[in-house]
């Protein structure tokens, strides 16, 4: 556990979309921190107050805010888990904030690195120390292995290096964590619309027998911006009738692990980490 951490302790949880909140929520609860719930009007899931032990709500807006409370409450530790609408980022009620304004306006360019990046530098500047949001989540981050029943075939793993190599240099541009390949060729790259549309964007074009291959940043930061596979992948993933989900090992939060295998498997889907 992180040397900063200790049991009883409060911990801040700014809250994005997804179950990913709820997860690290649970795991937090089990090991008997409090838990306040930083919640972000349009992002955050309203359920996710049965989760934690105070919840407060925030327009995206309002950063100063978010900092005055954390100070208020004695949080000296925080976690960001789900994702914040990439279309936030062309809201024009952030640039209200005086201080997200700036943030915002010195930066060269709004990739997410860029803006997190600045963003977890305030933060830092304030006090308070933003944490790796698997710090309590390591067991859900899966090694390297086939987690599938069905092996991959030759041509399947070549295609899984393929796209394996493709997906990190878009990473490593910050456009994007997936690719879906066909037959050694880039069918779909992911950029602000996300994985869901990527792979459904892919089927469209490829049909069936698809390869998504996701992967980390190569100085991934793990404080923010993780990549993350689900059940609603694996769903989408049927739902072209793709042949694999390749995804980094050691580096992708895997939600739901059990549920997406059985379902992978009954649908001959085959998922892997590399």
């Amino acid at each position: 556990m992180h040397s900063k951490l200790a049991t009883q302790q409060k911990i801040g949880l700014i809250s994005g979309s997804g179950k990913f909140p709820f997860m690290f929520a649970k795991a937090a609860k089990e090991k008997g921190f409090y838990i306040v719930s930083i919640a972000i009007q349009g992002n955050t899931d309203g359920r996710l107050k049965r989760f934690v032990d105070e919840i407060k709500w925030f327009k995206i807006s309002e950063f100063r805010k978010i900092l005055d409370f954390l100070k208020e409450k004695q949080i000296d530790s925080v976690v960001m888990a789900g994702q914040i609408k990439p279309r936030t980022l062309f809201n024009k009620e952030i640039l209200r904030d005086e201080e997200l304004r700036n943030l915002i306006v010195d930066l060269e360019d709004r990739r997410a690195d860029s803006v997190f990046g600045a963003i977890a530098e305030k933060i830092k500047e304030s006090g308070i120390d933003l944490l790796d949001s698997t710090i309590l989540l390591k067991e859900h981050l899966p090694e390297k292995g086939v987690l599938t029943p069905q092996e991959p075939t030759e041509e399947i793993w070549d295609s899984i290096n393929f796209g394996f190599q493709m997906a990190k240099e878009i990473a490593r541009l910050d456009i994007g964590q997936i690719v879906v390949v066909k037959n050694k060729t880039v069918v779909a790259v992911e950029s602000m619309e996300g994985t869901d549309a990527t792979i459904l964007r892919a089927g469209s074009i490829a049909n069936r027998g698809c390869i998504a291959v996701k992967v980390s940043k190569p100085n991934q930061d793990m404080r923010f911006d993780i990549p993350v596979v689900g059940l609603r992948t694996i769903k989408n993933l049927i739902r072209i009738k793709a042949s694999c989900l390749a995804f980094e090992a050691g580096k992708t939060l895997f939600i739901d692990r059990e549920k997406c295998i059985k379902k992978a498997r009954r649908n001959n889907l085959i998922v892997v980490a590399v």
